[in-house]
């Protein structure tokens, strides 16, 4: 596959796999966008595309863990201290993250296969995109915006970790559906996306472990070098969006994120539906 086109993708999932705005779905459209073009050397089958799609997720992983290393060290220690009886408010926040991702890491494996085979349509993208953009439209609006991590309940963090699941259709954005049940449950924006940014980790790491697995015992060398490209060019461009997303919700809304939404999901749509 031309270099190009890996640094393409790279980029892509490098600005949307934290902003609320969907990763997948424009992956999904990135790829069909490639497929338009006929040209030699982008055809890849399925298993290569996931794997490189993954591979880029993994770039940004290492991001966000670069982001948020203090608060996975006071976590690791909270989680130890809870091994001798100890519980903590970083224990405790570690036990959050773990039981928000169990519903997304049930129903995906359970159902990703279908999920991948029904779900990666362009009108589906663009009823996700407008649809749930609009619902965190409303969240913003409606919060009080009084709540911070401290004061996660294990009800709120299980209602966030459902709503998660629906990320699994392309175009509902994982971090943006986090995000808008934590508005609607009163956090601050950027405890929000602080929170999203601490469940992100388990759900990239599973699924970048069961690629990696895949891409070792293939043996494909030339697509690991792809990989690695994928992944290093994600992890910077992916670094630089969570700083500059974070200092925006600090002083701004989501309503940006919104409008983008809003329009690439009303253009997808005339795209499928009007010509």
């Amino acid at each position: 596959m031309p270099l190009l086109h890996i640094v393409i993708l790279a980029v892509i999932q490098g600005i949307t796999e934290f902003l609320p705005i969907s990763s997948s779905g424009h992956l999904v459209l990135a790829w069909n966008s490639f497929d338009g073009l006929n040209m030699d050397g982008i055809e890849q089958s399925e298993r290569d595309r996931l794997t490189l799609d993954i591979a880029v997720h993994v770039g940004t992983l290492l991001a966000v863990c670069a982001y948020v290393w203090r608060d996975l060290w006071q976590i690791g220690g909270g989680m130890a201290r809870l091994a001798v009886g100890r519980w903590t408010p970083a224990g405790r926040l570690g036990v959050l993250i773990v039981l928000c991702s169990l519903p997304l890491v049930a129903v995906g494996g359970l159902f990703m296969d279908q999920i991948s085979q029904h779900l990666r349509s362009t009108a589906v993208i663009g009823w996700a995109t407008l649809g749930f953009g609009l619902l965190l439209y409303a969240a913003d609006r409606s919060a009080m915006t009084l709540r911070r991590l401290d004061h996660m309940t294990f009800r709120a963090g299980l209602i966030i970790g459902f709503a998660q699941v629906l990320a699994l259709i392309p175009g509902t954005s994982r971090s943006g559906i986090t995000m808008t049940a934590a508005r609607f449950l009163g956090f601050e924006r950027v405890e929000a996306a602080r929170f999203s940014l601490l469940l992100a980790i388990p759900a990239i790491l599973g699924a970048g472990t069961l690629a990696g697995l895949e891409l070792y015992e293939s043996g494909d060398l030339l697509l690991g070098f792809e990989a690695l490209v994928g992944g290093a060019v994600a992890f910077v461009v992916a670094l630089i969006s969570i700083f500059l997303m974070v200092g925006w919700l600090r002083r701004a809304s989501f309503t940006p994120f919104v409008i983008y939404r809003v329009l690439l999901g009303a253009g997808l749509l005339w795209w499928v539906y009007g010509t």
